[in-house]
């Protein structure tokens, strides 16, 4: 297993159209304590998991996520917190500047009106450009996904933005039909990239493992009843990964985490 998802929490101070989990500002964290996130961090770990990327909801708005990302990159994980940049406090910023980390995040367009349209909340342009020019500023990598969510947005409008800024690891993606992206479809497996088939687990607000935070209909188990070892190696999990294998072709491209930046590829 090479990275785990783990989706802390469900709240978010946007509403983005797209949004898969449908994430908001009356989101919770769910069940999973401080203590929990720790047992999976080193259960992810006996299982040969190189990376973890915190994702929500907005993982920020957890308050002990500072104390998890730090837990993470000192038993040897590669990091990713996957944030939409709005803000973050000075305790999140000593944790991102901690050697093995990194900041992931989405960019929808170089037009802040067309930006803040698409994430539901005026002013979301400004903010996310200014912290990742604090980031970059401060050397802590910043991994972007833009996402074409609508016709004529300005994609290539966004990736020259983001050169422009210094960013250097971006990746653009299609919608994914589910959560607020469905559009009233029923969750398709043919609308996964085909990645989660392939070493990469998720694990949810709930505890629930999921091949990946898109795939959230196809429940592996839960690590608030078993290891997370028994989970991925049952026979639910084995099922589910054929399915997957069977009904996608890996595209090269996988822009997953609630606001679109990191996941398998970016």
């Amino acid at each position: 297993m090479d990275l785990v998802w783990l989706e802390i929490t469900g709240k978010c101070q946007l509403v983005c159209v797209h949004c898969y989990a449908e994430s908001a500002p009356a989101g919770r964290h769910g069940p999973m304590t401080c203590e929990d996130w720790i047992r999976v961090i080193d259960e992810a770990t006996a299982c040969g998991a190189r990376k973890v990327q915190f994702i929500g909801g907005e993982p920020t708005l957890r308050p002990d996520l500072p104390e998890l990302v730090a837990y993470a990159a000192a038993s040897g994980l590669r990091v990713e917190v996957t944030s939409n940049l709005v803000r973050l406090s000075e305790r999140m910023w000593a944790a991102v500047a901690l050697p093995g980390v990194e900041l992931g995040t989405s960019y929808y367009s170089d037009d802040p009106a067309e930006h803040d349209e698409i994430v539901g909340r005026r002013g979301s342009h400004a903010r996310t450009t200014a912290t990742i020019r604090i980031a970059l500023a401060r050397d802590i990598p910043v991994n972007v996904g833009v996402i074409d969510v609508r016709p004529g947005q300005r994609v290539a409008g966004a990736q020259e933005a983001l050169h422009e800024l210094g960013v250097t690891r971006v990746v653009v993606d299609r919608l994914r039909h589910f959560g607020r992206g469905a559009a009233g479809r029923s969750p398709e497996v043919a609308e996964l990239c085909g990645r989660c088939a392939k070493d990469v687990v998720a694990v949810l607000p709930d505890g629930s493992v999921v091949p990946c935070p898109m795939s959230r209909w196809l429940s592996f188990g839960n690590v608030r009843e078993v290891p997370l070892a028994t989970v991925i190696r049952g026979s639910a999990a084995r099922r589910i990964r054929a399915a997957i294998a069977d009904a996608t072709v890996w595209t090269g491209n996988c822009a997953s985490g609630s606001q679109g930046g990191g996941g398998c590829s970016p």
